[in-house]
């Protein structure tokens, strides 16, 4: 199916592409909104269309409001701030005098007629003074409203502004960017792809393979309708999917023709108005407040944004004024037990970004950020160590976008002169977050971060040797050659520095690489040396129980009265008792070597135990959960209770492999590590 690119000058958004005079144009996806408004407008004497800038306030004001939309007044005065006014002591009022005497038919007054005097010459039958884009005159527009309502009974007043005029009769309809993405079963297009699709000009028409790439170009821009339609109007130089590809790295450069009001010729001018309102205060919080990537705690804001000449008690009150431009969104209830966080849009982020860069503070603002969140990876992997697992799991989730951005932006030098601190904060905060790529499978990614954060850390650093182990830990299963080339490395740095820890998790990894090389004599030698040295309650990494019971999977394979032994010897372990991963590996080598010492029964109990006892606690060790599923399947099939289908031969992996993902598919004998 073809979508002929359509543009119509009547359509823009709020002022957008083509709109010459505000006309309301056609309303995509709005359809709910017109009717609140309306029900709104028949019900109270003040109503105030709020939302964030470009997401179509005078366009649905204009369209319920318009001379032929009807509703219960006889008459409608509009008064619309544009651009470029000068704003200055009763200039609102100015204006609306003015627009009332003119809609009476009287000869203008003199500029300090009375407002109260000119409404009533107007409002017999009721009367809509509609207040358009008051932000510039917020504050003169809540008296003014006041003044009015109090005065004219047979007056209505509708609003358009980024914020609520905080009346105590003040009904707030809020606008909301477009939906992205169409409800389950819903058919066509989403309201955002839908206003893409009636936008889009230049370039061949669209089919059915670039939606896709219109879904993504949309989402990127937050269903914004202003930012759509600026969008939209670029494919005359490029792709859909070049357009979403250029806008993932920045969207200020969007811009279009012809919109009468200047801030909707530009997405930077959209925002430049906005920052224009805000004090100077503001204004830098909103800059510090960009380099976060995804939502932030108001502490995690105090930290990063105070200091040269911002006091920390300054910025929550910030982050509530541009929560009410609409330059934040608040996420969760302000009050409850889970501290509420805020979230700023990717186009103020990237405004903010090109201010902070401006004002030469992104690195020292960058700095905190590593810092602040090291910190948090730091706390993360002590709530690991305690045993609070499911907490530890909790707060990565919470500040993975932090964190993952954190690692992703490595502000190091290449010629391993020298390391920003930037970048050695983001290596600590990636190494305190081991259990994170390890019991949680996630170790493609904790991989790729370690390899690109090294690269910018000088090598006669004390971290290099911890994040090649690591890396080397991760790629097992991917790309033994190159951990086995990490692991080279980092052993003589070990060595010197005397860091038993380090030299034991180093041992384990070599038996993992020796089991898949299916040398048991090697990999049995390499695990008890690394339950053998790692020392009881090392932080940094795995214990050596997890040592010990990959030692016993081994030693199944041989010996299974040794393998039971050995696994009891790591669940006897002291600190094993406050680790349920490294507790459900053990069982799980225990199960193993039951069955395969032919206690089958015995197996199956021990892992419905382990699996009750993680199911207890939900994601503390999805990757012990794994390989004890994978186990009970097995074993199901050993005893012909789970039979397969003709020809179908599942795969069994007898030793769980920390920090990667069990392969899709292995032999029966595999020595996976």
């Amino acid at each position: 199916m073809k979508y002929p690119n359509v543009w119509t000058p009547a359509g823009g958004c709020e002022g957008g592409p083509g709109s010459r005079s505000g006309r309301a144009g056609d309303l995509v996806g709005r359809a709910a909104e017109v009717a609140d408004l309306r029900a709104a407008l028949d019900g109270h004497r003040l109503v105030t269309v709020a939302g964030a800038a470009g997401v179509g306030k005078s366009r649905l004001a204009a369209a319920v409001a318009g001379p032929r939309a009807g509703g219960p007044w006889r008459a409608m005065v509009r008064v619309r701030w544009h651009d470029g006014v000068p704003v200055g002591p009763g200039a609102l009022t100015a204006r609306v005098v003015r627009a009332l005497t003119a809609a009476a038919g009287d000869p203008p007054g003199p500029r300090n007629a009375d407002a109260t005097e000119a409404a009533s010459a107007v409002s017999a039958g009721g009367l809509l003074l509609v207040l358009d884009d008051v932000d510039p005159v917020h504050t003169e527009c809540a008296g003014l409203v006041q003044r009015l309502l109090m005065a004219v009974p047979a007056l209505r007043v509708l609003v358009t502004a980024r914020r609520a005029l905080g009346l105590g009769d003040e009904r707030v309809v809020r606008l909301a960017p477009l939906a992205v993405d169409c409800p389950a079963g819903a058919p066509g297009p989403s309201p955002a792809v839908e206003l893409f699709l009636s936008r889009a000009r230049g370039g061949p028409p669209l089919t059915d393979d670039d939606l896709p790439d219109v879904t993504r170009v949309c989402r990127l821009l937050e269903g914004v309708p202003l930012a759509i339609e600026l969008a939209a109007g670029q494919l005359v130089e490029g792709t859909v999917c070049e357009l979403a590809t250029r806008l993932e790295t920045d969207q200020c450069w969007l811009t279009g023709p012809g919109p009468l009001l200047r801030r909707h010729r530009s997405l930077r001018a959209s925002l430049g108005a906005v920052h224009a309102l805000c004090d100077e205060t503001v204004r830098r919080v909103w800059h510090r407040a960009g380099v976060f990537a995804g939502p932030f705690t108001e502490a995690a804001a105090v930290q990063l944004c105070s200091g040269d000449g911002i006091e920390p008690h300054l910025v929550p009150s910030c982050l509530a004024v541009l929560s009410a431009a609409g330059v934040l969104q608040v996420i969760g209830e302000p009050g409850v037990v889970r501290p509420h966080r805020y979230r700023m849009t990717r186009a103020a982020r990237d405004f903010g970004a090109e201010r902070l860069s401006r004002a030469g503070e992104s690195q020292e603002v960058l700095v905190r950020h590593a810092i602040h969140y090291r910190g948090v990876a730091a706390v993360a992997e002590t709530l690991w160590n305690m045993g609070l697992q499911h907490q530890a799991a909790q707060i990565v989730l919470d500040e993975h976008d932090e964190l993952m951005a954190l690692a992703g932006r490595p502000q190091g030098r290449t010629d391993g002169s020298d390391e920003s601190a930037y970048t050695t904060n983001a290596l600590e905060a990636v190494l305190h977050l081991w259990f994170w790529w390890a019991a949680h499978e996630r170790g493609a990614e904790g991989s790729r971060l370690l390899l690109g954060l090294l690269r910018h850390v000088r090598t006669d650093s004390p971290l290099v040797a911890r994040g090649r182990w690591l890396a080397a830990w991760l790629i097992t299963a991917q790309d033994p050659w190159t951990a086995q080339r990490l692991l080279d490395l980092a052993w003589p740095t070990a060595v010197m520095a005397g860091d038993d820890a380090l030299l034991g998790r180093i041992a384990h990894v070599r038996g993992t690489l020796a089991w898949q090389r299916r040398d048991p004599e090697a990999a049995t030698r390499a695990y008890r040396a690394a339950a053998d040295t790692i020392p009881e309650g090392a932080a940094g990494g795995p214990r050596a129980a997890v040592s010990l019971a990959a030692l016993s999977v081994v030693q199944a394979q041989s010996s299974p009265e040794a393998a039971v032994r050995t696994a009891h010897r790591a669940l006897a372990r002291p600190d094993n008792h406050d680790d349920a991963w490294a507790a459900a590996l053990a069982q799980y080598a225990l199960a193993h070597a039951d069955h395969r010492a032919g206690r089958t029964g015995r197996a199956l109990r021990r892992v419905h135990r382990t699996l009750a006892r993680l199911d207890a606690e939900p994601g503390a060790a999805p990757q012990a959960r794994t390989a004890l599923l994978r186990l009970l399947d097995h074993i199901g099939r050993a005893c012909g209770t789970s039979p397969e289908p003709a020809g179908v031969r599942r795969p069994f992996v007898p030793v769980p492999r920390a920090g990667a993902p069990a392969p899709s598919t292995a032999p029966e004998d595999s020595r996976q590590g």
